[in-house]
């Protein structure tokens, strides 16, 4: 018995269609892991877990796969999300998680891209200066020092509203304290900056942020961050464009189609009576 012209065709839209959203999200059998309200959390703080699998499908298992076991995830499976509180140490490390396969009840997706869980406030803040100060002229180079009397091994530098951080290994100052100095070059736009301090057995362990410190331009501001392996903002539009025209194509093709078969066959049916 041969398939029909409209079902071959209805079908691969529909292939078309759910290959095209799940391209954008990043992988047919991939769920995506994500943290909220985001992957650095004080300690006593909280954090929920999510896993997104494809649409509709929301039943997970959650591991971690270093640092120190977490029990509450032994054995367990979740529904939409699943809240750390508080959150200790033990919390820090790297987790991924596995989506309920809808055709099975027995078999799982492949796992999730790994999702780094840092927990701060574990040791004394360190301190961050601006070179030549906080305040500098529209091209004028910067570089931002972490410093603290601990023998911190690496130091990382965060900007307010940015979910990556800048790392550096510390290194022993002529003034007894251990530093990295963060060379963000010109100049071009006035952002607060915040830095941890963390050792190489605890990766993830970090401690209190430093103060704040506001760094000013004068000028006209333009956006700039030091990030050689981050996509642009342009890059970033003209990907999410791409998969936005592809999905909006399918939806008129899956939408216009059935009213032009329709047309065909009611003009086919005309033409025999």
């Amino acid at each position: 018995m041969s398939m029909s012209p409209t079902v071959i065709i209805l079908a691969c839209l529909g292939f078309f269609l759910d290959q095209s959203v799940w391209a954008h999200v990043g992988g047919q059998d991939k769920p995506f892991c994500s943290a909220w309200p985001s992957a650095v959390v004080p300690q006593g703080g909280h954090v929920t877990l999510r896993c997104h699998y494809r649409r509709g499908f929301n039943i997970f298992t959650l591991y971690k796969k270093d640092g120190v076991p977490v029990p509450e995830l032994y054995n367990r499976i979740f529904w939409n999300s699943f809240l750390i509180s508080p959150v200790t140490p033990a919390h820090a490390g790297t987790y991924r998680c596995r989506g309920f396969h809808p055709h099975s009840p027995t078999e799982w997706s492949a796992p999730s891209n790994p999702l780094v869980i840092m927990v701060t406030g574990l040791y004394e803040k360190p301190s961050l200066t601006a070179r030549p100060g906080p305040t500098v002229r529209t091209g004028e180079n910067v570089t931002l020092s972490c410093s603290s009397q601990s023998s911190f091994d690496i130091y990382h530098l965060s900007r307010e509203g940015e979910a990556h951080e800048l790392r550096l290994p510390a290194v022993p100052s002529i003034n007894g304290t251990f530093q990295a100095d963060f060379p963000l070059g010109p100049a071009t736009h006035g952002e607060t900056y915040r830095c941890f301090g963390s050792f190489h057995g605890s990766p993830y362990e970090w401690s209190d942020a430093s103060d704040p410190l506001p760094v000013s331009v004068t000028g006209n501001p333009s956006s700039s961050w030091p990030s050689p392996t981050e996509p642009s903002f342009k890059t970033g539009i003209a990907r999410h464009l791409h998969a936005v025209i592809r999905y909006s194509v399918a939806i008129i093709l899956f939408t216009i189609l059935p009213f032009f078969l329709l047309h065909r066959w009611c003009s086919k049916k005309k033409m025999l009576l």
